[in-house]
């Protein structure tokens, strides 16, 4: 593996703490105190910090933060055709924990236009001071799993297996739109096969009247056809999460239930796998993890507490992990963002720089780079 192309040794997940002037901004924003103009110019000048801040670390690889979305999804899919966001009844439940009511549904057919967020990558790229950005983005099956059949349309889409079809055709037009704006290191972002992982998330799927299995091949295929005729100079990644707001998650389980399905299948170029706590499990679906070129990033980092971990026992996690996969194919990162949503997990600035530098110094001492 080159030690100066994607992934990297010492790799990143995507979305940084917010700033408080960002913070500050959105509410003027909301109030109409500052203009859209404005508010971009704010964020501009706060990704350029962020960027500065990666690269002192060591990172070969830089992202914006995800420093203009409030969610790390719903932003991107209402910038789609076909979709709209509302305030749902509830938020999202996390473990003792709830977020603001939010959530998108299929209204029409689905298009991806022009998206804002080329927009977004083409201003991250002009800043990236020779380090390569990274765009992240929702994988597709995040779009259908949490709602089902029940977030898209039947007018649009009597026949589930078309909406499917064009779900994959749009990320194929995404891939395309984004590695025209100069993306060569792209990342899909899915919480979906790790709550494929968790009895209690499965049984939420049976509850309304789908079968998981089944949807994981369907997810599979889709994400396989997206993928079809990828330009070979653009890697893309998959980050598996078990969900992350204010320090605290969803979906509990080892990566076994669905590890041959996803590693052994889905013709991702690197899988970002949060392995930071005993609710990833062990390492052993690791093996399904194809010889070669496939990459397996570990997150052994976590963001969900400033306590910095012992860098002893993080490259020997690695060297256990190693039995199972060859250890030139893997990579260090965090095993998450540090802000999934815009409230951020309970870390300080502070304790993210040092997480991150941390990954550098292990990704160093372990493989050179």
């Amino acid at each position: 593996m080159s030690l100066n192309a994607a992934p990297f040794r010492a790799d990143v997940v995507g979305s940084l703490l917010r700033p408080s002037a960002i913070k500050q901004a959105r509410l003027a924003h909301q109030s109409g105190e500052l203009s859209t103009p404005e508010l971009r110019q704010v964020e501009n000048d706060a990704i350029c910090r962020a960027v500065e801040n990666q690269c002192q670390c060591g990172l070969n690889v830089v992202t914006d933060g995800e420093f203009r979305r409030a969610w790390w999804h719903f932003d991107f899919f209402e910038g789609l055709e076909g979709i709209e966001g509302y305030h749902a009844e509830q938020g999202i439940q996390f473990t003792g924990v709830q977020t603001k009511s939010r959530n998108v549904r299929v209204t029409g057919k689905l298009g991806f236009g022009r998206h804002p967020m080329l927009e977004d990558f083409k201003f991250l790229a002009s800043v990236a001071d020779g380090a390569i950005p990274k765009m992240t983005i929702p994988s597709p099956s995040v779009l259908h799993f949490r709602g089902g059949r029940g977030v898209v349309s039947e007018e649009a889409y009597p026949n589930i297996d078309d909406f499917f079809a064009d779900l994959a055709n749009v990320y194929k037009e995404a891939i395309e739109a984004f590695y025209a704006a100069g993306c060569r290191y792209l990342q899909l972002d899915d919480t979906v096969w790790a709550y494929l992982c968790s009895d209690a998330q499965r049984a939420l799927v049976v509850e309304r009247g789908e079968n998981p299995d089944q949807l994981a091949q369907v997810y599979a295929q889709v994400i396989n056809q997206a993928l079809e005729g990828k330009p070979e100079d653009l890697v893309v990644g998959m980050h598996v999460c078990r969900g992350n707001f204010r320090s605290t998650w969803i979906s509990e389980g080892g990566y076994e239930p669905v590890a041959e399905l996803l590693f052994g299948s889905v013709n991702i170029d690197a899988f970002f796998l949060e392995y930071d706590s005993d609710r990833a499990g062990d390492f052993e679906p690791l093996r399904f993890i194809k010889p070669g070129n496939q990459k397996v990033v570990l997150g052994l980092i976590t963001t969900k507490t400033g306590e910095l971990e012992n860098p002893a026992t993080i490259k020997a996690r690695i060297h256990e992990a190693a039995q199972f996969v060859s250890l030139d194919q893997i990579c260090l990162s965090t095993q998450c963002g540090f802000a999934s949503t815009e409230e951020g997990n309970a870390i300080t600035e502070a304790q993210q720089q040092a997480k991150l530098e941390l990954v550098v110094q292990i990704s160093r001492d372990i493989w050179g780079a």
